[in-house]
Order: structure tokens, then sequence, then C-alpha cells
């Protein structure tokens, strides 16, 4: 059963699962805050919840091989993982438009009961122009030409929606580290290229290294959820711009990740981080990225 917009589906379904038991119900639903405000209540302790992401790396080379997956490798970073996306190559651009169109300014508008539906394209642009980086919602607030509040609103609604998703910084016990800022990334290569207008080869964009930033942390995000690691991801600068792009804590243990897409020299984490943390140090490059997208 796939839910829109049914009243009060969350005690609809609750009545069926009590009634007959020998049913079993399989809920589905685009938009997180519109199904769990409904189905919450009525089914606590009824109820497993699953997250379904855009397809991954490693469905795509289970699917594909390893040959069609590494060609595809810079398509996949410009037009990212939604099914349509992978089932129809020459028509991403146009079928990424729709669902862009359809489902982010459409449905999340309607869901959400957002009433200046032009913040949130500017507020999704800004976003889409600063993957990578740490964002400041009074910056944003600035930008977009509204209060700091419906900034963190509309961030909220887009994150419930499986548009973005945030870091946070990772801080412990150095005085000059960075301790409440953020980073937002996009569940999506393809719907942040689509936003901003940009799929130019990689070779020609001045935005690759982040773009190649995103695209292996939301894929180590996918991998995480789905095998439940319970490893915890964040992102580590000091106020000397000392910086370490993901910092993922497991079982105690402290590992710092670099992501480059050309490495052509080698490559070291910040000493005060490793030393700090007994941190291992990682950089992720083309040659072993699937050893960190594929758990």
């Amino acid at each position: 059963m796939k839910l829109k917009r049914i009243a009060g589906i969350g005690l609809t379904l609750k009545i069926i699962i009590d009634q007959f038991k020998e049913v079993q119900l399989f809920v589905s639903g685009s938009s997180s805050f519109d199904l769990s405000n409904a189905i919450n209540e009525p089914l606590t302790g009824r109820k497993w919840e699953y997250e379904l992401f855009p397809v991954s790396w490693e469905e795509l080379e289970n699917t594909d091989g390893y040959v069609s997956a590494e060609q595809q490798l810079e398509n996949r970073i410009l037009y990212g993982f939604y099914p349509d996306i992978l089932k129809n190559p020459g028509e991403e651009k146009e079928l990424l438009k729709q669902l862009v169109n359809s489902y982010l300014y459409r449905d999340i508008l309607a869901f959400s009961n957002i009433r200046k539906p032009e913040v949130l394209e500017k507020l999704v642009r800004a976003l889409a122009l600063q993957i990578g980086s740490e964002v400041n919602y009074n910056e944003l607030a600035q930008i977009v030409g509204v209060d700091k509040n419906t900034v963190v609103n509309y961030i909220d609604i887009l994150e419930k929606g499986y548009v973005i998703f945030k870091l946070h910084s990772f801080s412990r016990n150095l005085r000059n580290e960075i301790k409440k800022n953020k980073k937002i990334y996009f569940y999506d290569n393809g719907v942040r290229n689509t936003i901003i207008g940009n799929f130019n080869p990689l070779e020609l964009r001045q935005d690759t290294g982040a773009l190649w930033e995103n695209f292996l942390i939301s894929e180590r995000l996918k991998q995480n959820k789905y095998y439940n690691t319970n490893a915890k991801m964040y992102f580590w600068r000091t106020k000397q711009q000392q910086e370490v792009d993901l910092v993922e804590e497991h079982n105690g243990i402290i590992s710092g990740y670099e992501f480059k897409w050309n490495n052509k020299k080698k490559v070291r984490l910040p000493k005060t981080f490793v030393n700090a943390y007994k941190a291992k140090e990682i950089v992720i490059d083309k040659n072993n990225f699937r050893e960190f997208i594929k758990i």
C-alpha cells in the first residue's frame, strides 16, 4: 500500500492489523514527515520502519557488474542514482527536472504547508551551492531574505523529505575545535546538479571535489543505514582551518577520512586530530573508493 493523502490512515492500518491477524501490510510513502505523523501513534508496537534511499553503488555493481559500474562512475556523480535515471540513459536531465519539480517543489510544498515556495527554491539553491562547506543559518537567512527560524524550519522539512542530510562537527576535548557548525549534503547528486542547472563534465567544473565528497558521504550513509552499523558520522575542523572531511565513530574507534578526486600527491590528515583521538587516517580516491562505500 502506498500512502499519499489518505485521511486517518494510521487508525485504519491499526484496525486492519488488529482485526486480520493473517494480513501483513507493507506501507510506503515518499514523505517521511507526513507518513510518520500519520502512523506513529496509532501503530506503536505494531510496526517496523525501513528507510529506502536512491539506489546504492553496491546495488548498481551487483546488478550491472563491476566493469559496467566502473564505466558509469562519472555519470553517477553527475546524474545520481534514482531508478528512472539508471534505466533511461540519455534522458537524465529531463527526468531529473521532472523529479525535482514534482517531488521537491510540489509534494513537499503540499505536505509541509510551506507558504512561501519561492523561499524554499532560494534556500535549496543556496544549499546546493554550499555542499562540502559549513553552513551558517544566519547567513542563509540573509541570502534567502527570511528570518533564521524560517530557515531552520525549511531545512528540517527538506531533511524529513529525504532531500538533504546534515553532518555535525566532531568535538571532544580540543579548545580550538569548531563545536557547533554543520555541513549539509544531498542524498542524490543528480538532484543537486538539477537545482543549480549544471551537468558539465567533471573536468570542466569548479565543484568536482565537492561532488565527489557528496557522492562518497551519501553512499557511506546508505551503507551504514542498511547494514545497521550504528556508526556515527561527523566532520572535524579547527579555528585554524585544519579539517577532516569525514569522521566516523564506530565501537569506540575513530576514523578520519580525506576525499580526493585526483590524488596526485601523498595526503595526510592533521596530526592534531590523529594524535588527540588516536584516529585511523584513510585517504579515499578513485582507486580505493569501493572499499569505502561497500561495507
